[in-house]
């Protein structure tokens, strides 16, 4: 999964007290695009000394620290712009790259949109410790954001439930999903979710594993789960354009291997989970 970069090690820890070098490595993104240098169609990020700005620091992998610009680079000669999911799709990263660039998207996306307090409407800064933002008059603190959402793996008589979004683009097959709502635990998030999208009920409930997923900054929770009673697929027209029964020789999976929605579905393809 994209968060798999072993050997490499990532660190999340804050380090308020970092400051970029000349080559220090920095995010920019417009929207759900990123910058970066294409020479000759081999790809990198930019570099403090060629970007310059107000950055913040990401994070590091290994010894190497990453920032983050906030505002769009005065001077974006020599860069191009990439959409994230295109970028995903193309190939040209491994997944240590590709974790870094959407979780720097993760990290820019809240900075951006974390600028002034909620409570009291002044101008929020930066937390000498800790990774958040504080208020400098009501001392309110705010710290990054994590939607919680659930990846369901439903089977029934040896065959797994696969679905296609119904959104321009959506050509993979992918799993029933969705983001757990107020009140909700993780299993009746997985119980509204099938039956919202599917109409069926489930039982047998099975954690797997969990996922982040930067690009739209959520904490994913994969489950297996069987089918309680009817199997007759009644699916959400509006929010999927194919919902279907597979056998393992059928389920066509994902082109990479980033996503745990196409490992729980190799998972099934091979017969480690029936």
């Amino acid at each position: 999964m994209i968060q798999d970069i072993f050997p490499k090690k990532y660190h999340n820890e804050y380090r308020p007290s970092a400051r970029p070098l000349a080559d220090s490595p920095v995010f920019c993104f417009d929207g759900s695009d990123v910058f970066l240098k294409d020479k000759d169609g081999d790809l990198s990020l930019p570099l403090y000394s060629e970007i310059g700005g107000d950055v913040v620091y990401a994070f590091a992998i290994d010894d190497l620290e990453y920032f983050v610009l906030n505002d769009l680079p005065e001077s974006i000669e020599g860069l191009s712009f990439f959409n994230l999911r295109q970028l995903r799709r193309s190939g040209r990263f491994d997944n240590g790259m590709m974790f870094a660039i959407f979780t720097a998207y993760h990290l820019s996306t809240w900075y951006k949109y974390t600028v002034r307090c909620g409570r009291c409407g002044t101008k929020l800064t930066h937390h000498d410790k800790a990774r958040a933002m504080v208020c400098p008059d009501c001392k309110t603190e705010i710290y990054p954001r994590l939607n919680p959402a659930v990846i369901v793996a439903v089977i029934s008589d040896k065959r797994i439930l696969v679905t296609k979004y119904n959104r321009p683009n959506a050509d993979f097959y992918a799993l029933i999903a969705g983001f757990v709502e107020i009140g909700e635990t993780l299993e009746d998030a997985c119980r509204r979710e099938v039956m919202e999208e599917a109409g069926l009920k489930i039982k047998n409930i099975r954690y797997y594993k969990s996922q982040p997923w930067g690009i739209a900054g959520d904490i994913l929770c994969g489950f297996f789960c069987e089918v309680d009673g009817d199997d007759t697929i009644r699916m959400d027209e509006v929010e999927l354009k194919v919902a279907q029964w597979v056998t393992p020789e059928e389920t066509v999976l994902q082109p990479d291997d980033f996503s745990l929605t196409c490992e729980m579905m190799r998972m099934f393809k091979e017969g480690k989970i029936s």
